[in-house]
């Protein structure tokens, strides 16, 4: 991958725009896509929940959050142990 070099930040915003995308740029989105569900393990846990509020819910979000997270690093934890 080259480096560009913009004068502004709009120019620089453009160039993140592709107008016509090919077979070789759907690929690389796909690719991105695979990487990112590879890294992101966390699945938001099943159920219908009732909040009282907006910051109760997202309360409960990141709670969950950073329990799928603590529970994905006792996981890696335990593999590297285990070698």
């Amino acid at each position: 991958m080259s480096v560009q070099k913009f004068r502004s930040f709009e120019e620089a915003e453009k160039a993140l725009w592709a107008l016509n995308p090919d077979g070789a740029y759907y690929k690389k989105v796909r690719a991105f896509y695979r990487l990112f569900a590879k890294l992101s393990k966390f699945s938001y846990p099943k159920g219908v929940y009732k909040f009282r509020s907006l910051e109760e819910a997202d309360e409960h979000k990141m709670n969950a959050i950073l329990n799928a997270a603590l529970k994905q690093n006792e996981v890696s934890n335990a593999k590297i142990k285990s070698k």
